[in-house]
Formats: structure tokens, sequence, C-alpha cells
């Protein structure tokens, strides 16, 4: 019954929310059970499967269209982008298994990591703090602390290194 409910809420009282309206969706994921930090943006356009199952620290944003498929836990800490179109997905099916049984595996990124556009983040992976997964890859592997990662499947291709300065 809380599923289709957050299906209907999510499909209209959220989605059909303009821009602007943060803290309403910050409200009504809440009211879902997910625990969502001070200053977090969460764009309209974003699908949550199970919000009860979803962590956001504070000041994260989640931008447009970003899918989080959480049938397993998903816990995103401060600071943190998960920028549009990406999918985190914590779920899938073994290849293994004559059914295809279903399994599910969090996803943990930590504060200051920032997963670009488009990226595909597999069940069970773990962004280390200030980890950046650029644009369209594939992460199928744990990223490392302030690594910079490309591809498919996403490799380590440099470090991250944070300026001192401010513009």
């Amino acid at each position: 019954m809380a599923v289709q409910l957050w299906w209907i809420v999510q499909g209209t009282l959220f989605a059909l929310s303009p821009q602007a309206l943060y803290g309403w969706r910050n409200f009504l994921l809440r009211l879902f059970g997910c625990k969502v930090g001070q200053g977090v943006i969460v764009r309209p356009s974003v699908r949550i499967t199970y919000p009860w199952k979803v962590a956001i620290g504070d000041r994260s944003w989640i931008g447009d269209h970003a899918e989080l498929y959480s049938l397993g836990e998903i816990s995103i800490g401060a600071d943190a982008v998960v920028s549009q179109q990406a999918y985190l997905c914590t779920g899938a099916h073994d290849h293994r298994a004559i059914g295809f049984d279903i399994y599910a595996r969090p996803i943990v990124i930590e504060d200051q990591a920032w997963v670009c556009a488009g990226v595909f983040v597999h069940p069970g992976v773990r962004i280390g703090k200030g980890a950046v997964i650029a644009a369209r890859s594939v992460l199928k592997q744990d990223a490392e602390p302030f690594g910079i990662y490309s591809g498919f499947p996403a490799t380590l291709q440099g470090r991250r290194s944070l300026r001192t300065d401010r513009p």
C-alpha cells in the first residue's frame, strides 16, 4: 500500500511541483521515510523507487531525471552531487539462477563526491569521499577517495586536488 501511495505522490505532488519548491519535495520525501539533510536540492523529475531506503546528506543535489533505484539502501553524503540522468541501481537479477532471482546491494556515495551526468552505478558500489565519476561512465567497482574515474567500465584516471583559493 505504501509503495502504491508513494508512486501516486511521486507522479503528481512531487513531479508536478515547480522547480523552486525544494522544501516541498524534501517534505514529501521525509513523509515517506527518506532521511533528508538541510539545504538538499532534489529536482522534480527525480525518481526514487523506495524513499524509505534513501538518505541524503546536507547540501547535496540530485539533478534532473536522476533515478535512485532503491531496492537496497542508498546513502548520499553531505555536499555530494548526483547529476542529471544518473542511475543509481541497487538491484539486479542473478544471471546464474534459472528464475533470474532478484537481489539488492547498497550504494554509498560519500561526502563531496560527484556522480556526473548519465553515470550508471552498479549495485554494491561505494564512491569514496571527494571522488568524481565522469559523465556517461559505468561504475562497477568501488571508487577511491578523491579519485577521478571515467569509461566503460570506469577506471581510475587521476586524483582530484582541491583549490584552496576562491574566485
